[in-house]
């Protein structure tokens, strides 16, 4: 909301040094009072109570209202939803009276942040307000079209309607407005084409249509407004090329175009010196092909650059390595193969570089070493095929997050990641092909939060180091091979502020014992438990009741041996409960009923008996869910026998 905050500098400055030269005792005109008074019987509540001192014929007196001294004629309204120096909150509950356009000598109409002003705005107010230079009715509920008559102010500068209602196309008169220099749109339900007329809006500073559902081609267009600083169509039903001309906005520092169904391939500059002032070019979830041209390099004050999930292809180009400024490079989702260039150890301040979901191959250039400012790399499922991680890494002094899966990386574990410069928070290994054991030294990485090593071929137990992480929040190791117990998980220490633990899966391994200790040493904030396919035995504790925060628990195909602890219906938050194929016995606890947010429910295949509880939401669920209990009986199964 920079323009909430622009306004009210604005309406401060006003009351502080101008409010009181433009004061005067004088009547106002009577269009004037019958335009105030009518805008204001639209209004059923004002929390601010501006409105209850609009009293009088003297309306340059009253709040929010600034005239002209000399002829008394208001052209100032300033009542946005955003008042005094604690930017206190307030509403308008009403309907906008057309009435407002009767205020002819306006110049400024600041009704923004109103989210309770409903209606239409205006069909005649461009004809009407013929001196009107700033319109702000952004953040209201306002419904209905933007006015053609919009386009018959030749003063106006700034048009913001974004935060609204509005349907309709944007009209193509909005071509008109030559002295317009910020057009906001975004966050309404605007549809149609962008119009080529927007091309004439040689001041405009800034476009601002994102997040409607606009369709068609960009207009080419659109690179004749040589001022343009930002542009932004993102979220959008936008198809076809982006067009070449944008190339021709040398002022333009932000480009959004991202989440549209744009196709073709990407016009970068052409020669040194186009675009020179880009920053921030977002292009990710479109249906872009081609190659990323080596004009690239061109674009030297890039900052951030997001090209994912795109058709992109052929090899990542050396000009990467003249982006000097660029922090963050998010090119994942593509068909990017070869090797990443040596040229990517150049960008020294880079922070973030996420190429997962390629085809690029090993073996990693040695000058990604140089990445001193480097917190992130993701080069996830890309057949890199790798011997082991590279030990370099660990002189890179700012990596504290390492993601690769799915890059055919054998071996084992290696030792030196626990002799990082940065302590590890995030390390995901998954889908390779390690074998061996689970390292003692994986409990001293003591800022790790999220640990996955699933998917692989790892034999041993869990270390009991693991007890150490207490700022760990997600633990992943299904589809290994590990053994013997899970108790260590339950008894990972606490963090500063409570159980950090959120995600756990030790799903698909050979664990036999530990089940007892689940929700014993402390309170956990554990949301997802998955111990399915499993070998595991025992009886399922009452302790289970105090995983107070758990939506998913599934402990299927296991060989567990219980009656079903009354405890778990104390898990009001519980979606998903999976415990078929053990060896429950006993009934259904009837404080089941009491778990009002189950989604899936699967009690097949154990050895459960009697009625099953009469009521929702066990009634709700399919025979399937009950089925394979030999001595269970009731809705949805067939009735029990008197």
């Amino acid at each position: 909301m920079d323009y909430q905050l622009l306004h009210i500098v604005a309406l401060l400055t006003v009351i502080a040094f101008g409010g009181d030269i433009w004061r005067t005792t004088k009547a106002c005109s009577s269009d004037d009072l019958e335009g105030l008074m009518g805008f204001k019987n639209g209004i059923q509540m004002d929390t601010s109570g501006r409105l209850a001192k609009w009293v009088g014929k003297s309306c340059c007196e009253w709040e929010g209202i600034v005239c002209e001294n000399a002829t008394t004629r208001v052209t100032q309204i300033h009542l946005p939803g955003f008042i005094d120096k604690d930017l206190f909150q307030t509403q308008m509950m009403g309907q906008l009276s057309p009435s407002i356009t009767l205020l002819t000598s306006l110049e400024i109409l600041d009704l923004g942040g109103l989210v309770g002003l409903t209606g239409t705005i205006p069909q005649t107010i461009g004809l009407q307000l013929p001196k009107l230079q700033k319109l702000y009715l952004y953040g209201n509920n306002l419904a209905g079209p933007v006015p053609e008559s919009i386009g018959e102010l030749p003063n106006l500068q700034e048009l913001a309607l974004h935060e609204n209602r509005i349907s309709g196309s944007i009209p193509s008169s909005l071509g008109s407005l030559k002295n317009l220099k910020r057009l906001l749109l975004y966050s309404n339900q605007i549809s149609g084409t962008i119009p080529l007329s927007l091309g004439n809006l040689t001041n405009l500073v800034e476009l601002d249509v994102h997040d409607n559902a606009l369709t068609g081609h960009v207009p080419n267009s659109i690179g004749q407004i040589q001022a343009l600083e930002k542009l932004d169509l993102s979220s959008n039903l936008l198809s076809g090329n982006i067009p070449s001309s944008l190339t021709n906005l040398t002022a333009i520092s932000v480009l959004y175009m991202d989440t549209n169904y744009l196709e073709g391939t990407i016009p970068f500059p052409s020669r040194y010196g186009e675009m020179p002032s880009l920053g921030f070019l977002r292009l990710h979830d479109n249906h872009l092909n081609g190659n990323i041209p080596e004009n690239l390099g061109y674009l030297v004050s890039l900052q951030r650059v997001s090209l994912s999930s795109n058709k992109l292809e052929g090899a990542l180009p050396s000009s990467l390595g003249n982006l000097l400024s660029l922090t963050e490079l998010y090119l994942s989702g593509n068909f990017f193969s070869g090797q990443i260039p040596k040229s990517i150890g150049q960008l020294s301040q880079l922070i973030l570089l996420n190429i997962s979901i390629n085809l690029i191959e090993g073996p990693l250039p040695q000058e990604m070493s140089s990445l001193q400012n480097l917190q992130t790399v993701d080069l996830s499922f890309n057949p890199l095929n790798l011997s082991t991680i590279p030990e370099w890494l660990t002189n890179m002094s700012s990596l504290s997050r390492i993601y690769f899966a799915g890059c055919g990386i054998q071996g084992k574990i290696p030792d030196f990641l626990q002799t990082t410069h940065s302590p590890i928070q995030e390390l995901d290994l998954s889908v390779n092909l390690f074998s061996g054991s689970i390292p003692l030294w994986i409990g001293s990485l003591s800022k790790l939060y999220l640990l996955n090593l699933s998917r692989n071929s790892l034999d041993s137990y869990i270390p009991a180091s693991v007890t150490n992480l207490h700022d760990l929040g997600v633990l992943d190791l299904h589809s290994n091979k590990l053994t013997g117990s899970i108790a260590g998980v339950f008894h990972i220490e606490q963090g500063t502020f409570g159980g950090s633990l959120t995600y756990i899966d030790l799903s698909e391994n050979n664990f036999t014992s530990g089940v007892e200790e689940i929700g014993i040493g402390g309170q956990f904030n554990i949301q997802f438990l998955n111990l399915s396919h499993n070998f595991l035995k025992g009886t399922l504790p009452s302790s289970l009741g105090t995983l107070s925060s758990i939506q998913s628990l599934d402990l299927s195909f296991n060989e567990l041996a219980s009656d079903l602890p009354e405890e778990l219906a104390k898990l009001n938050l519980l979606e998903r409960l999976k415990l078929q194929n053990n060896h429950f016995s006993g009934n259904i606890p009837n404080g089941f009923l009491k778990l009002i947010n189950l989604k899936e429910l699967n009690l097949s295949n154990n050895e459960l008996e009697g009625e099953i509880p009469e009521g929702k939401p066990l009634i709700d669920f399919p025979a399937s869910s009950y089925s394979g209990n030999k001595d269970l009986c009731g809705k949805p199964l067939s009735p029990c026998k008197l």
